[in-house]
């Protein structure tokens, strides 16, 4: 199969990004990026979004923060990063990030504090496009507040936008909320060149013997198989809200998925729990996703994209 046939280009109101396939990264699920180079070509991925990036370094919720349920598992990690210098002197100039393109997933507490990382992030070359994060369930401060208001959602996706002109904006969004279709227009009103979706939802596992909590933080995010139908039906109802291109995120682990994802809408995906289970899921899924597509008949892509026969 032919380079264009799987190549992506999500084009957003101000900004473009163009990828080489469907098959990017999960923020939170692939380090930095450089911990998965033994598994496979880094360069041979659509794109490479890395671990939540704050302004300072954060610690992290503590331990212990992930948990094993039936079909997925139960993250509180707490967005523990290493901050924004750290990242700009030691993660990015070992990724690379001329070859593939480099998202940095992005996260603060308020619109202000988004804003100044945006302009940090807007005049970092290699840094392809940005991830904004306001829909983490497992940080107390903020983020399942932005997530879930569509009005907090605009004025934060406002401030990114503003301040990192150069950029694509992605905007991630929760399935915690009411109507995830309501948040999506928001955020295309306020300026976001892109959505993806969803983040993990919000859950809790409990142990019998101990009569405890199984995560410190007692809540945390569910992904993996699992919650792989309640992502396609929020790509389908965020794809048939707005006019900008939808990223499908959620319970991803084969090729056939990713498809399925298109079907209803997406654009592109990327694989989260799947790099837990195998850490070189994302380079098999590339591979297979030629084969998938001849198994089905989809020459292009396109064929497939928001071709969901309802009738």
């Amino acid at each position: 199969m032919k380079h264009n046939e799987l190549a992506v280009t999500l084009a957003g109101p101000k900004q473009t990004l163009t990828l080489k396939n469907p098959i990017m990264t999960a923020s939170g699920t692939f380090g930095y990026g450089t911990e998965f180079a033994r598994f496979g070509d880094l360069t041979s991925l659509g794109g490479i979004i890395v671990k939540g990036i704050s302004l300072k370094p954060r610690h992290g919720n503590p331990c212990p923060r992930i948990a094993e349920t039936p079909c997925g598992m139960l993250n509180s990690i707490g967005l523990q990063n290493d901050g924004l210098e750290v990242f700009r002197t030691q993660k990015l100039p070992n990724l690379p990030w001329k070859e593939v393109p480099i998202i940095v997933n992005m996260y603060a507490t308020s619109a202000e504090e988004f804003g100044i990382l945006a302009a940090e992030l807007n005049a970092m070359e290699g840094v392809a496009a940005l991830e904004v994060n306001i829909s983490c369930p497992n940080v107390k401060e903020g983020g399942s507040i932005f997530g879930a208001d569509p009005a907090q959602a605009a004025k934060v996706t406002r401030a990114v936008r503003n301040n990192a002109p150069n950029k694509p904006v992605i905007v991630k969004l929760s399935p915690n909320v009411t109507s995830i279709a309501d948040i999506a227009r928001s955020v295309e009103d306020a300026g976001a060149d892109c959505i993806s979706c969803i983040n993990t939802l919000l859950g809790m596992s409990v142990d019998l013997r101990s009569r405890r909590p199984r995560l410190a933080n007692i809540v945390g995010g569910l992904s993996g198989p699992c919650i792989k139908p309640v992502a396609l039906c929020c790509v389908w109802q965020v794809a048939n809200a707005v006019n900008i291109p939808v990223i499908g995120i959620g319970g991803i682990s084969t090729a056939e998925d990713v498809l399925e994802f298109l079907l209803v809408g997406a654009s592109a995906v990327e694989i989260g729990t799947a790099n837990f289970m195998r850490p070189d899921a994302a380079f098999h899924i590339v591979e297979e996703l030629p084969r998938a597509m001849e198994k089905y008949g989809i020459r292009h892509l396109d064929d497939i994209r928001s071709m969901l026969s309802l009738g």
